[in-house]
């Protein structure tokens, strides 16, 4: 075999190599994706359990506060539909909507100073309290890891593996309005 044909053959073997690489690469985030938001998804479940308990325990002390807790049911209701359905865009909105509604209890719940001393109700609302802040630091991860992923995808040659074997971006969790604005305490407490 003359060496022109070593050479052809030793190029098509690191070309080989090369899309290996990157294709490896390619599942390698896909897969830290789909694991970031399964650790979102296990926060949210377990905040999704604690919230009737804190429902619950309000209903004891908040005879006319009807509609606040209807409007964290609600919200309670539309997180775990969007989770049920892996749509990262509902799940933003209906994310938004809750932390107003449990803005809005916690606001009502200090008019009720039997409430507030309440030990489950402290309890709760300082496990709901670690779990937002658990969920806002995931939502953090899994949009560094959708923004890799998604940043490979659109590169030169990536995105040439990436469409031959149909690797697909992810959609980052992003936050309604009201999620990140900042709250009208005046409302909330009148």
């Amino acid at each position: 075999m003359p060496i022109a044909g070593f050479i052809f053959f030793g190029v098509l073997i690191l070309i080989a190599l090369y899309v290996i690489l990157i294709y490896n690469r390619l599942v390698q985030l896909k897969h830290d994706t789909v694991k970031a938001w399964a650790n979102i998804d296990v926060l949210l479940a377990q905040r999704h359990d604690e919230l009737p308990k804190l429902v619950e325990t309000c209903k004891q002390y908040m005879k006319h506060e009807k509609e606040t807790l209807e409007r964290v049911i609600q919200a309670r209701g539309g997180v775990s539909a969007a989770r049920k359905h892996h749509d990262v865009r509902a799940l933003g909105a209906a994310e938004g909507e809750l932390r107003q509604g449990l803005m809005s209890l916690f606001a009502v719940a200090e008019n009720y100073p039997e409430l507030k001393a309440d030990q489950s109700f402290r309890m709760l609302e300082r496990r709901i309290t670690e779990l937002e802040s658990s969920i806002a630091d995931r939502r953090e991860f899994y949009n560094d890891h959708v923004n890799a992923n998604n940043v490979r995808l659109d590169q030169f040659p990536d995105l040439v593996i990436a469409r031959l074997f149909g690797f697909k971006p992810f959609d980052l969790l992003e936050f309604s309005d009201t999620d990140t604005s900042n709250p009208d305490l005046r409302a909330l407490f009148g």
